[in-house]
């Protein structure tokens, strides 16, 4: 049905209410600088979920717990054959997190519902909100574990026996705090959208309120090891030195420039170095460093990678020591669904909210959903593009804005009973 002519054109969903309940959530794991600690599968993450699921029992909705501790709140349709449109996100925070990463996701979800509730509206297709586990992956590896699992990205079996730094696994965890839920077939879905803030600064640098997410950045993530000699720093001529930090230095500058040079949607990070032996008056030996390599297709992700190793081999030649490059991670490039995408456009464009088309260049739990059923975003903007931070900071009126694009974006998918 087109919104346009649909009697429920002019519903909007209430900013208020959603504001209250994402400031209810941020008090379980509340932080002294404003932020949010609650880590996934902790008893904070339990009183996260009790929270979310009796909010979606007040509002009407069915529980469904799977095996990996996904919670899914089923709101019925009038066809109940018909697979559910889908929202969520997560609601497990890093340790320095902030009240709206995954969590706006989620409340949007739920205000969607509570909205179609107040103003008595029936859809054909179920609605589901989903809350992913452990999406951040701050506890236990890998990321976005939850969706992972629902989607055949990783086994069951292989993410319930991951373990922490103190050798808890998932399954032992999902157990203690009551969320280890039921084996089963992966349920289809028939629309998946997913509302989250950027999370970096682009919508609030072009002054758009709505992100047309049309693909999220394929990733190659790398383990870099530097082989020079230890020496001492006083006798050591410069000239004859096999520095390995040196050789690292050039390195970081190279790998900077490898997205410099493929912008705009290119991104190029070290994040971590470590030296050995890391003595004041002692020549590093050894530095071991991260690479994180990330773009919207293959083919410029292959010509990324290309350059990491020449750039390497290039440097280990001219410098006289040996240098491995070991790839850990591969998340393929992800685009989004057309038809599903041309929704949020169209409907941001209906409301009057101005709005741009973006590229993902974090990871979200729609990327993995997307492998398994037609999937689309929203960004809103988030105040200087800063997340995974305590003072992480939402507009309300942006975030009602986008929640409103999810409405009518889902109602069109499961289509108005009139």
């Amino acid at each position: 049905m087109d919104m346009k002519s649909s009697p429920c054109a002019a519903l909007r969903t209430d900013g208020a209410r959603l504001w209250q309940s994402l400031m209810e959530l941020a008090r379980i794991g509340a932080t002294a600088k404003g932020g949010v600690c609650r880590i996934a599968l902790t008893d904070l993450d339990r009183q996260g979920r009790d929270l979310f699921v009796q909010w979606a029992r007040d509002a009407g909705c069915s529980i469904r717990v799977d095996a990996i501790g996904n919670i899914f709140a089923h709101r019925a349709g009038q066809d109940e054959s018909l697979p559910p449109v889908m929202t969520g996100s997560h609601i497990d925070t890093q340790p320095t997190g902030g009240k709206f990463d995954g969590n706006y996701g989620v409340l949007a979800g739920l205000e969607v519902v509570r909205t179609l509730n107040a103003a008595g509206v029936r859809t054909r297709a179920p609605i589901e909100v989903a809350v992913w586990t452990n999406e951040e992956g701050s506890r236990f590896v890998p990321v976005m574990m939850g969706s992972g699992v629902f989607a055949g990205a990783f086994t069951l079996e292989h993410a319930l026996a991951q373990r922490d730094a103190q050798g808890v696994s998932v399954g032992e965890a999902l157990s203690a705090i009551g969320y280890a839920g039921q084996t089963g077939p992966t349920p289809a879905v028939g629309a998946y959208f997913e509302a989250h803030i950027e999370q970096g600064p682009v919508l609030e640098n072009n002054q758009r309120v709505i992100g047309v997410v049309t693909a999220a950045l394929g990733q190659r993530w790398y383990d870099v090891t530097v082989h020079g000699m230890e020496a001492h720093a006083g006798p050591t001529p410069m000239e004859l030195r096999r520095d390995a930090l040196l050789a690292a230095s050039e390195l970081v500058v190279e790998v900077n420039r490898i997205a410099v040079e493929r912008r705009p949607h290119a991104r190029s990070t070290v994040g971590t170095m470590e030296l050995f032996p890391n003595s004041r008056n002692v020549i590093p030996g050894r530095v071991r460093f991260s690479v994180d390599l990330r773009a919207p297709d293959d083919e410029q992700l292959l010509d990324m990678d290309r350059a990491l190793r020449d750039a390497c081999a290039r440097v280990a030649r001219e410098r006289g020591l040996a240098i491995d490059v070991e790839q850990v991670v591969y998340f393929p490039p992800q685009p989004f669904t057309p038809q599903l995408v041309q929704a949020v456009r169209a409907n941001a464009d209906d409301l009057g909210y101005s709005h741009m088309d973006v590229v993902s260049g974090a990871g979200h739990d729609a990327v993995y959903v997307a492998r398994v059923a037609p999937t689309a975003m929203i960004f809103v903007p988030c105040d200087d593009g800063i997340s995974h931070n305590e003072i992480e900071n939402a507009e309300p009126e942006h975030l009602e804005a986008g929640c409103n694009v999810l409405l009518r974006a889902m109602l069109a998918a499961a289509e108005v009973v009139t």
